[in-house]
């Protein structure tokens, strides 16, 4: 091994040392997106948990916390933003850039045609990996349940609702194509019944404002 590293020339050498540690960062990020950890503040992968506020009911589909979900639907700047520059996508171009460049040079390539080479596959690569980030950050936009889609549709009491807001009850409905358990509240003034049909009429914060039909 030592023989080896010493027959490399010094820019050899330094591509080899900008090679290993990104491939082995990049190949972290690639274990932590597997298992559903933090690649990096330009990718983030869904951690719902908790069984308050929401459920969805039916076998294989897990609870989420209307908590952990934005009442609002997140931010729009928040979600599909293309972004070049993060810890990601520059992992990923030292890494294409590095290789590439060791192999172009090793084949005989001139040092110089094997570096802008590398640094062209390297660009390629990193705007590749922002582009499948923003497209990544789009699908999960789309899957947040945004409560204010709620307003206007007719649901069902499944626990009974108390009157003038002392209270809230639960409501089952179909919402962006999901059966949903949600918190309702009513201001009408008596109770509204396990069974009832109501109608979603505002949001307050993760509860839902509904009047018997």
């Amino acid at each position: 091994m030592q023989a080896w590293w010493e027959s490399l020339t010094e820019v050899l050498r330094v591509l080899y040392c900008i090679a290993v540690p990104s491939s082995l960062i990049l190949l972290l990020q690639l274990i932590l997106a597997t298992i559903g950890g933090h690649s990096d503040g330009g990718l983030e992968f869904s951690d719902t948990s908790g069984i308050d506020g929401i459920d969805l009911d039916g076998d294989g589909i897990p609870d989420i916390s209307v908590q952990d979900l934005p009442a609002d639907g997140g931010n729009p700047a928040d979600f599909g933003t293309f972004r070049l520059l993060t810890l990601q996508t520059i992992v990923t171009f030292l890494a294409v850039f590095s290789w590439v460049s060791i192999i172009c040079i090793s084949s005989g390539m001139p040092v110089l045609g094997g570096i802008w080479l590398g640094i062209i596959c390297g660009a390629v690569m990193m705007a590749t990996v922002a582009k499948l980030v923003q497209v990544s950050s789009k699908l999960a936009e789309n899957g947040i349940l945004n409560l204010k889609n709620a307003i206007g549709e007719t649901a069902t009491v499944y626990v009974p609702i108390p009157p003038k807001n002392t209270g809230n009850g639960k409501i089952t409905m179909q919402l962006q194509g999901r059966f949903c358990e949600l918190e309702a509240t009513t201001d009408s003034e008596k109770m509204i019944e396990t069974g009832k049909q109501v109608l979603v009429t505002d949001v307050l914060g993760d509860v839902l404002v509904v009047e018997e039909c």
